[in-house]
């Protein structure tokens, strides 16, 4: 159920399976859920801007029921995708959405 978005103005990110494993690791990593039931995203090629500049930078949603520390998952998705990218960690923002069981479809059904 923990999913990770990124999207990004850069126009490919190179090897893109292998961030997207580690995206997946580390969310699993980070929410304490197995790592069967996450799922990673990753968008290129995303017009956007930040602080009104066309220069490299992402988007990133994360979600989950329950598990969530912002703080600690900021640093740690910052550092991954800034070393992965290039795109400079201030230029990165991140959303959290602590997402009820209910409201969470798998499989047919929901969680809650």
């Amino acid at each position: 159920m923990p999913l990770i978005n990124v999207r990004t103005s850069l126009a490919s990110v190179d090897d893109g399976d292998g961030l997207l494993q580690q995206l997946s690791s580390l969310l699993a990593e980070q929410t304490g859920k197995p790592e069967a039931y996450v799922m990673a995203l990753l968008e290129t090629g995303v017009p956007m801007t930040f602080a009104g500049s066309p220069e490299p930078c992402a988007y990133v949603e994360v979600k989950s029921i329950g598990a969530l520390r912002p703080p600690a998952m900021s640093a740690a998705f910052c550092d991954l995708i800034s070393a992965r990218t290039g795109i400079a960690a201030n230029r990165i923002y991140i959303g959290f959405e602590d997402v009820p069981a209910s409201c969470w479809g798998w499989n047919g059904s929901t969680f809650g």
